[in-house]
């Protein structure tokens, strides 16, 4: 019998027409922009309850660099989530679960910001959106594949993971430069993902890229927060 299983193989949407890609392109910003509304969402929530502030009570009793390590654990999670799923309901599961988490991972660093640094919420944000907008510019406008900032990436993740884990066994601080480092690395990632965006996610998997991209963006608007919270 002919092996007919050249003919199954996904086609990237890089690979189809343009109305197929403006459509998925579209499809995967509206999901983006829907996941930023329900972490806003959930964060109000949060705050005007009080929940945040027993959240907040809670999460800063534990060491402060365990929960930086959690969150970045959370994101690789994700990013696993985002690229082996095939579902589409498992991956409307897997962003709605991690906007949620990454909500709750957030309420410390919001906190603290919204009562100990007036104004470092909405520095972060737009620093956040206009470094974000830059980037993602870049990534149309040049058409190059970014795809050689994997390896780049894997290793400044498990370099970071040592600094946090090595900070907490022999008690010093990482400092300033460690959050604008994490921004670089933030920064790349939303390089990478913006472009794999592009050039290799099916046209079906649009929930999928849209929870990579926002994982991304968040460790970057996390970073920028903490960032300004720690110069205020």
């Amino acid at each position: 019998m002919e092996n007919n299983s050249t003919f199954l193989q996904p086609i990237p949407v890089a690979q189809q027409d343009v109305n197929v890609r403006a459509r998925f392109i579209m499809q995967t910003y509206n999901h983006l922009f829907g996941a930023i509304a329900l972490f806003t969402g959930i964060e109000i929530v949060l705050f005007q309850t009080g929940a945040a502030e027993r959240i907040a009570q809670v999460l800063l009793g534990v060491n402060w660099l365990f929960v930086l390590g959690g969150f970045m654990v959370v994101g690789w999670l994700a990013t696993r989530t985002a690229a082996n799923s095939v579902s589409r309901g498992a991956q409307y599961a897997a962003l709605i679960a991690f906007v949620a988490a990454e909500a709750i991972i957030f309420v410390p660093l919001l906190y603290i910001a919204n009562n100990y640094a007036p104004g470092a919420i909405q520095s972060a944000a737009g620093t956040t959106i206009l470094g974000v907008a830059g980037l993602t510019a870049v990534a149309f406008y040049t058409r190059k594949d970014f795809s050689f900032l994997r390896s780049i990436l894997m290793w400044a993740f498990v370099v970071a993971l040592v600094l946090i884990v090595a900070s907490v066994v022999f008690g010093f601080a990482l400092g300033t430069w460690f959050s604008v480092a994490m921004i670089g690395f933030a920064g790349a990632a939303v390089l990478y993902d913006t472009s794999n965006v592009l050039h290799h996610y099916e046209q079906d998997r649009y929930v999928a890229a849209s929870l990579q991209l926002f994982a991304s963006i968040a460790l970057m608007f996390y970073y920028v927060l903490m960032l300004f919270t720690s110069r205020r």
